[in-house]
């Protein structure tokens, strides 16, 4: 039994293992190419300018006519700044699309004086990277590529803290004596925007068609974000689909409920949702060049003659932040997946996100969480440690009955049992509370590597960052089994010697291979860990030392 005890904290060791293996992040993602293709570079921030006039000069450009195939009139390309408290974004009439959408809460580095997250990372030879239009045979070349629309009104659009939602009105030329008008809401405090499409059939035949969504991003080389996934996604039928396409060939599509359909990369997401409820089909692609697009196709509706028909969108560009999600509705927060630990994970969030808004620094609120989880789970440990300290005191027993039945298995097994009923001991009773807490562990493993919270959340001393392996200094040369930047992972060394002072003080196996093994597992954990997000070890860290103090008290205890 005591074998059994030893096998199953080893199993625990490689479950956890193995699940870092196959479903933590690979550091790089593999893109099919048929040229190469240079990520687009970072567009220079713009200065903060005062005067409306000025503002107008650099973000309402006037541009050369797209050429006749795309537009059969004179209106022009305009470029139309939309600036937010949460972001400042660039629409164009051409499409009509988003030309750049820049985050002003996140940067790409710690540094506060680094650029902003740009969620628009495509150059202009990769098409829209966003394009809703009514997809019929009478337009279905326009639908695919965009054409420029009249723009109402050619200022820029600035918004504060309380205003009231502003609107961005296009409208297209009647093609084939279909006009299509866009409508776009812009709120002060929400990533939300509003889309509606309205069609008006102008000619002397009923059209049908569909309102289509179309996204397009460049992922990229290297994920950031340990376990956040890359890619496209929708929520299918009530189920969360991520939608892996690893190269060119393959084109999925998937029928049926569709609440909304999204690129999610790293910490950020790009959602279309449609505002209608109903059953409708979505299509993914890897182009040739490496771009992911994403279609969703309601279903077809039919427009007669001087009739007119429209269609509802949402646009949600911004953090995968469950407060932020949460108010858009339509279950986007489902796009923050923990995977099996869901119901476990969420709960701890919040727990998380609770603390942090007393304390402000997410480094001390997860020394609370841990503290908190140590109190759920005393009478667990305690119960584990005091079963322990037991078969220690039968070790010298144990011994005995070993050596005397050392040819007899079943006679050694049957004996150990009546040493164990005599002295009311439950062989198992160290190990069952601690596998009971391994889910907790995964469920703070998949929140402190993957939630947005702990993005460039700053902890003290060298730990600036809680979702990155802490680094002491940065070395100019690799380390090996150390991801960059190379340098001392300070936290986790000492994370390894409360590891191994633990082992110190746990009561030594019988078995000297067993008590052998169990004094390596510090040097594993120290390994393996040496590359996990700060914030996880710094939870291990803490988790060990009350673990410590509460064995200290169990063992010093008289009898």
């Amino acid at each position: 039994m005591e074998k059994r005890t030893i096998l199953a904290f080893v199993l625990s060791f490689a479950l956890l293992i193995g699940w870092s293996m196959f479903f933590g992040p690979k550091q790089e993602q593999t893109i099919v190419k048929e040229k190469t293709v240079e990520q687009p570079k970072a567009e220079k921030e713009p200065a903060d300018v005062s005067r409306d006039e000025e503002r107008s000069r650099e973000y309402i450009e006037t541009a050369k006519p797209l050429p006749e195939k795309t537009q059969s009139w004179s209106v022009q390309e305009k470029k139309i700044l939309v600036d937010t408290p949460l972001y400042r974004a660039v629409f164009t009439n051409a499409g009509p699309t988003i030309k750049s959408f820049k985050l002003k809460k996140y940067h790409k580095t710690t540094d506060p004086a680094s650029p902003l997250i740009e969620l628009v990372n495509l150059e202009k030879e990769f098409g829209n990277p966003l394009l809703v239009n009514f997809d019929s045979q009478h337009n279905a070349y326009r639908a695919r590529t965009g054409t420029v629309y009249e723009v109402k009104g050619d200022r820029p659009i600035e918004m504060k803290q309380g205003d009231s939602p502003k609107s961005l009105v296009f409208t297209s030329p009647a093609l084939n004596g279909i006009v299509t008008t866009q409508t776009f809401h812009f709120y002060p405090d929400q990533y939300r925007i509003d889309l509606n499409v309205e069609v008006f059939n102008q000619s002397e035949k009923t059209i049908t068609g569909a309102f289509n969504a179309n996204i397009r991003a460049l992922p990229p080389e290297e994920k950031k974000g340990y376990y956040s996934y890359v890619g496209l996604a929708l929520l299918l039928n009530d189920e969360l689909e991520e939608v892996e396409i690893e190269d060119n060939s393959d084109n999925i599509t998937l029928k049926g409920r569709i609440d909304w359909m999204a690129y999610e990369d790293d910490y950020f997401i790009s959602a279309v949702i449609p505002e209608t409820e109903g059953k409708g089909s979505f299509n993914g692609q890897m182009l040739s060049s490496g771009l992911l697009e994403g279609t969703y196709i309601p279903p077809q509706v039919s427009i007669k003659p001087l009739e007119k028909s429209s269609f509802a969108y949402a646009l949600y560009l911004g953090p995968r932040d469950l407060s932020s999600l949460k108010k858009v509705q339509k279950k986007l927060d489902r796009a923050v997946n923990f995977g099996w630990t869901d119901i476990i994970a969420r709960p701890l969030l919040y727990t998380l996100r609770f603390f942090n808004q007393y304390i402000n620094n997410y480094g001390v609120s997860i020394i609370l969480l841990t503290i908190l989880i140590k109190i759920l789970f005393w009478p667990l440990t305690h119960k584990s440690y005091k079963s322990m300290k037991e078969m220690q005191k039968l070790q010298p027993r144990m011994a005995k009955l070993r050596e005397k039945y050392k040819d007899n298995k079943e006679q050694l097994n049957k004996e150990m049992m009546g040493l164990y009923k005599t002295y009311k001991v439950n062989p198992m009773g160290g190990c069952l509370p601690m596998l009971i807490q391994i889910p907790v562990f995964f469920a703070l493993f998949r929140i402190l590597g993957a939630a947005i919270e702990l993005r460039h959340a700053p902890f003290a001393l060298w730990i600036t960052d809680l979702s990155a392996p802490d680094r002491l200094f940065n070395f100019p040369f690799k380390i090996p089994f150390m991801s960059p930047p190379s340098g001392i992972p300070v936290l986790t060394l000492l994370m390894g010697a409360s590891m191994f002072l633990q082992q110190k003080m746990t009561p030594t196996p019988g078995d000297p291979t067993q008590a052998k093994i169990m004094m390596l597992l510090p040097i594993i954990f120290t390994f393996m860990f040496i590359n996990f997000p700060s914030g996880l070890v710094l939870y291990w860290l803490v988790n060990n030392i009350l673990s410590i103090g509460q064995q200290y008290r169990i063992y010093k205890r008289p009898a």
